[in-house]
């Protein structure tokens, strides 16, 4: 997302309509509370500065606001933001905004770029139209999972369409006029609305069922947990975004997270660990597992 992001900035400093009172606003929702929870609003810091500095003209001061719900390690947040403003001027506030970005967060019209990285594929809630019906959103036999899975994927598109339109109506009121918003978000290449890969977490699907039918977690509870991810196509992403109306598409990109990476590094026990580390919360709270149950989970998605 660096050169995105960077771009978006170079835009919005050029705008004299845009920071008439030379104060700009940056905000990344779902920045998690990893190392990388400053990287975003970091590169738009630098890019802000390198632009006025170029230009020989003193930058801007500076709001970095960092958004998650509430219950993320914000600790681990705001220790980076304090390191952050201790190496760069001129950053005047830096804070966190806890909250989910399906409401509102910011006052109208205070905000001059938008960041998200892989974040919005999150949906606000699983379907409730499944769960109301009991329609399990992978079932262990092939046969009946191929012959609901129209009904499934269909719940969960009109889910992401309804929380992606608040998202961007939302964020439309928040944001200056003619400013930025760079976004990523896990999606599928297919635009077919039935594949295996709709909700992302088909592997991870697989794996628990394989679990469930060595009795190793409650079938029962198997059948009724939702995963609220979805991964859009790129054209129902464009879609939305020119139905719901409060930005116009500047640049749209498909980028393969594995490209250019060493091959050697992506190990069984790397890609099961990294699912264990997005999904173990969920899974730890619905299944009430214990740490041993998820290294098994761990073990499984190694020889799956």
């Amino acid at each position: 997302m660096k050169p995105l992001v960077e771009a978006a900035i170079v835009d919005v400093c050029r705008n004299t309509r845009t920071l008439p009172c030379r104060k700009m606003v940056i905000a990344d929702l779902g920045c998690s509370s990893g190392p990388n929870a400053v990287a975003l609003v970091s590169i738009a810091l630098e890019t802000t500065r390198n632009h006025f500095l170029q230009l020989q003209q003193p930058p801007p001061e500076v709001s970095l606001l960092l958004n998650d719900l509430p219950y993320n390690d914000f600790n681990v947040v705001v220790k980076s933001l304090v390191v952050l403003r201790q190496i760069n001027e001129p950053i005047v506030v830096a804070g966190v905004v806890p909250g989910s970005f399906y409401e509102r967060l910011l006052p109208s019209g205070s905000v001059h770029l938008f960041c998200s990285s892989n974040s919005l594929h999150w949906l606000s809630k699983a379907p409730e139209d499944l769960r109301i019906k009991q329609i399990p959103a992978y079932d262990i036999d092939e046969n009946v999972r191929h012959e609901r899975l129209p009904v499934v994927a269909g719940a969960y598109t009109r889910q992401f369409r309804k929380d992606f339109t608040l998202f961007l109506k939302l964020r439309g009121k928040e944001l200056v006029p003619d400013s930025r918003m760079v976004v990523s978000l896990a999606g599928r290449r297919s635009d077919e609305l039935v594949t295996e890969i709709t909700h992302v977490w088909g592997t991870t699907a697989q794996i628990l069922g394989v679990m469930a039918s060595e009795c190793a977690i409650d079938k029962a509870k198997f059948d009724s947990l939702y995963i609220p991810v979805y991964a859009p196509s790129l054209k129902e992403l464009r879609e939305i975004i020119q139905e719901e109306g409060s930005f116009s598409i500047t640049e749209m990109r498909v980028h393969d997270p594995a490209s250019g990476m060493d091959s050697t590094l992506l190990t069984p026990n790397k890609i099961a660990n990294c699912m264990r580390a997005a999904l173990e919360p969920i899974m730890v709270q619905h299944f009430e597992l214990s740490g041993e149950v998820m290294d098994e989970f761990a073990r499984t998605a190694e020889s799956t």
